[in-house]
């Protein structure tokens, strides 16, 4: 008698979740568009890039490319000396030679070809490289693992963002994924459905770097904090209770 009350109490607590809370893109008649496939990170204020030049000739290219004063006089440096240079709030970088140039606003490919072009005024057919070492995301409210993540490229969907933080845990609301995104020196808020094929059409599919993800928690989880320790003390009153109740009326 007592297990059976705990029972029928617990599914009081707790209501099951249904199949269209927890599926993601369930089938519609959404016609999906390829806009998010062509979607590139775009460099902004505040991006940290490594650049390095390279040409046919190492010492045409070595202005180009910052050295470690370590490197460059006779001790040796025990790590590789990575140069980095960070956008201002204008979208200028300091770069030698070329001095101020603006990357902010350029995706990864159209700042790479902005440089060899520079670069190539000086040198012939150089090559450039560009990497953008602070992408980061963060995950947050009802995951796995909520956190900061750096990533190593410069493209990441929402759903490779949840993978990274273990994926939703059975009480994320799946339907009403909050994103927040700093565009133009403002917080932007957008809302996306992961159970409807439509999600793959949105803005916030792919993620640009410090977007910030959270998961609210559904009604069973909202309710379940509401109980303590003190639940269980509960319970077990209220069995001894019902046992005292069935031996009297026996």
């Amino acid at each position: 008698m007592k297990l059976l009350f705990s029972i029928i109490l617990l599914s009081f607590l707790f209501s099951c979740a249904s199949r269209n809370e927890l599926v993601y893109f369930q089938q519609d008649s959404v016609v999906l568009n390829t806009t998010n496939r062509q979607f590139t990170t775009k460099f902004q204020p505040g991006d940290i890039l490594t650049i390095s030049i390279t040409a046919d000739d190492l010492k045409v290219s070595s202005p180009y490319n910052q050295v470690n004063i370590y490197q460059a006089g006779t001790l040796q440096s025990n790590s590789p000396f990575v140069p980095t240079y960070t956008i201002d709030q204008d979208g200028f970088i300091d770069f030698p030679q070329l001095g101020k140039i603006k990357l902010g606003g350029l995706t990864r490919l159209e700042a790479i070809d902005y440089i060899k072009k520079e670069v190539g005024k000086d040198i012939h057919n150089p090559g450039a490289n560009i990497t953008l070492r602070n992408f980061k995301i963060s995950v947050l409210g009802e995951v796995v693992r909520p956190g900061t993540f750096t990533i190593d490229n410069d493209r990441v969907s929402i759903l490779e963002a949840l993978g990274l933080a273990g994926d939703m845990t059975i009480n994320g609301v799946r339907k009403n994924v909050l994103v927040v995104r700093e565009e133009d020196g403002q917080k932007n808020e957008y809302r996306i459905d992961l159970t409807k094929r439509e999600s793959l059409n949105s803005p916030v599919y792919f993620l640009k770097q410090n977007d910030v993800i959270y998961v609210e928690p559904n009604g069973a989880r909202i309710q379940s904090s509401k109980y303590t320790q003190n639940t269980s003390i509960f319970v077990s009153i209220a069995g001894l209770i019902i046992t005292i109740v069935a031996v009297i009326v026996r």
